[in-house]
């Protein structure tokens, strides 16, 4: 439990995830309103710091439906003002996975009939763009199943996201199969010597222990996790004094299969070394 009220909006696209998203919030002791409009989440707050009541952590769900979602910023605002630690967790998804999730599920979407879903999605996109840029949480759930995805807001949620002063999480993925949607900073390794040819070194992930000691014995590894060492020195302090909450880190190469998967398990060490605890998620390492 925090101690202070912890107020945590969560909004994206329909179908991104939302309703799951809510369910694992609350299973993590968050209390949980939907489809509040934000003229009343003031009032919420007030209600969180009345005298007596116990710290509590909000899950406010807002979207499309809410209303005056120009009213958000000023309601964040009057928090901040009242002393309760806010955030904006923002769930995506590619245009092509929303359709396929509407045309299984038959939903009908909330800006539009059945059928004209990507009419719909490309309004709701442009009408909830500026609060993507204000969100301090971006996950793109494209590539997740709902067990994936509830696994990914444990990583984030489950220890109290004012536990850490800034939590930071790193993906590995390939390019070969497009940046991920939801990160800040991406470092590409693809100049580092590829374990794909090397025959007995191919069909093994950079989880396995020989992969990683190829890799790791590259003069060009070292060199590059020291300076990605001084990079975050200065940018994790730095982060924190702005008072950033959540960093997403992308570690790149061609397939996500090999070299990735090592630097992001290196990384997580190094931002372990300079006191930031870092949750590791390797995107395509079975796809190769």
């Amino acid at each position: 439990m925090s101690e202070e009220p912890d107020v945590t909006i969560v909004t994206g696209l329909s179908g991104a995830g939302r309703s799951e998203a809510a369910n694992v919030l609350e299973d993590l002791g968050f209390f949980v309103i939907d489809n509040l409009p934000p003229a009343l989440i003031s009032k919420v707050a007030e209600l969180a710091i009345s005298p007596g009541r116990p710290p509590t952590r909000y899950a406010l769900g807002v979207d499309v439906r809410s209303g005056a979602l120009e009213d958000l910023h000023l309601a964040l605002e009057e928090l901040r003002e009242l002393g309760v630690r806010t955030r904006i967790f923002f769930l995506d998804a590619t245009d092509d996975v929303l359709v396929r999730r509407y045309e299984a599920t038959r939903r009908k979407h909330p800006l539009g009939s059945p059928d004209r879903v990507s009419e719909a999605i490309a309004d709701e996109r442009a009408m909830l763009e500026p609060l993507k840029e204000q969100a301090d949480i971006v996950v793109d759930t494209s590539d997740l199943n709902v067990h994936q995805l509830r696994d990914r807001l444990r990583d984030i949620f489950a220890s109290g996201v004012a536990g850490q002063a800034l939590q930071t999480s790193i993906v590995s993925f390939g390019f070969k199969h497009g940046l991920p949607m939801d990160v800040d900073l991406v470092f590409d390794c693809r100049f580092l010597p590829n374990p794909h040819w090397v025959e007995a070194l191919r069909p093994l992930p950079g989880t396995d222990p020989r992969v990683r000691r190829y890799v790791m014995k590259q003069p060009e590894t070292e060199a590059f996790l020291v300076e990605l060492e001084r990079l975050f020195d200065l940018l994790l302090p730095s982060y924190v004094k702005e008072g950033k909450s959540y960093l997403s880190i992308g570690v790149g190469c061609t397939g996500g299969h090999h070299r990735s998967v090592v630097l992001a398990e290196e990384l997580a060490k190094v931002l372990e070394r300079l006191g930031f605890r870092a949750n590791v998620h390797h995107r395509d390492v079975e796809r190769g």
